[in-house]
């Protein structure tokens, strides 16, 4: 058991990234379902599918590179931990890079980026930033 299974999620995924791995497999939860679509949205994996396994269910990652075999994500970095929780205001959400990147927030409408929170004027927890 992880105490905190977003991060081992994110660890997972760049450490697929360096390794030139086609795919991932991850635990599943809802949370890691919402970040995984995300994702997937924003262009950074290619897809992902939800694997029934015994005892737990899967979910199957696959990733994104260029022509030139270089990962579509250069960073992916946990910004709230559980002994940290870090949130914003719907005035102070962050920009990654300039608006180049994406920031992954958990919100009373449910999880969506910076972009789509600031569009809808709310506010929650900032998961994790992808550049």
């Amino acid at each position: 058991m992880t105490t905190d299974p977003i991060a081992d999620m994110l660890t997972r995924i760049r450490n697929a990234l360096m390794a030139r791995h086609e795919q991932v497999l991850i635990p599943a939860s809802r949370l890691k379902l919402e970040i995984a679509r995300l994702l997937k949205n924003e262009g950074y994996i290619q897809k992902y599918a939800l694997v029934e396994e015994k005892p737990q269910p899967k979910i199957r990652i696959t990733l994104k590179y260029t022509a030139e075999r270089k990962p579509a994500i250069s960073e992916l970095r946990r910004i709230s931990t559980p002994s940290r929780k870090i949130y914003a205001g719907r005035d102070e959400l962050p920009r990654v890079k300039g608006g180049l990147g994406v920031a992954l927030l958990t919100t009373s409408q449910g999880m969506m980026t910076d972009r789509e929170a600031r569009r809808r004027k709310i506010g929650g927890e900032v998961i994790c930033t992808v550049w």
